[in-house]
Formats: C-alpha cells, structure tokens, sequence
C-alpha cells in the first residue's frame, strides 16, 4: 500500500509561483512513475506531468509546458510540482498519483492518489 499527502497548495495572483509537494509513505518510491493531475469545477481529472520510474524523464500536457516542472527526490520518497507563470485557469485541486507502469498520462493508469490540494489563481 501506498499513501501520497500533497502540500503547497494555496492562492496565488496570476503570474505568481507555487510549489506543491508529495510525500509517499509505504512502498518503495522509487519504484513508481509520479504524475500531478488537476480538477477544476465541473471538469474532468486532467493529466499535467510525470515523471518516470525507469529513466526519471519527464513528460507534460501542452497547457503547463514551459511553466510547470516535475521533479522527483527518491532519497526523500517526494515528487515536486514547480509551477510558474500562473493564470486563472490552472484553478484547481491538484492531485499526486502513482503508477506501477513506466508511461503513464491517463488516471485509469495510476493506483494510488493523494487526497488534493487547492491551487487558486486570481486575475
């Protein structure tokens, strides 16, 4: 069993950063591809970043790549979400999840998630 706690949510004007981290706790860290998906209101989970188990390479959806960057420090069982230039619409509730497979950018491939965190962007 595997239990993902996200922290470094929280409100941020548009152009600002903010750094969201996940902190696993039971199996073995390096073991897993880590990927951050996001949840606006009335919207579906959509994928952002992962990083994978095997390489530790890096992969991002059009609409955070450039801005956001995915990091993982096995030694401390932590995945980092470093997000820059802001804007309204990357409001939402942030998610850190993990899979067994070495790809992996849709939900239905992840087995353990995190409970979220806010992201609030204000224009």
């Amino acid at each position: 069993q595997v239990q993902l706690v996200e922290s470094g949510g929280g409100l941020v004007q548009a152009g600002g950063s903010l750094r969201l981290s996940c902190t696993s706790s039971g199996r073995t860290f390096s073991e897993f591809t880590m990927g951050w998906f996001r949840q606006a209101p009335g919207k579906e989970r959509e994928f952002a970043a992962y990083t994978r188990r095997t390489d530790g390479n890096t992969y991002y959806a059009d609409s955070v790549k450039g801005r956001f960057t995915i990091s993982r420090d096995n030694a401390k069982n932590t995945v980092y979400l470093q997000m820059n230039s802001l804007k309204p619409e990357d409001t939402a509730v942030y998610y850190c999840a993990a899979s067994r497979w070495s790809s992996a950018s849709f939900p239905s491939s992840y087995d353990y998630w995190g409970q979220g965190t806010q992201v609030t962007v204000s224009s």
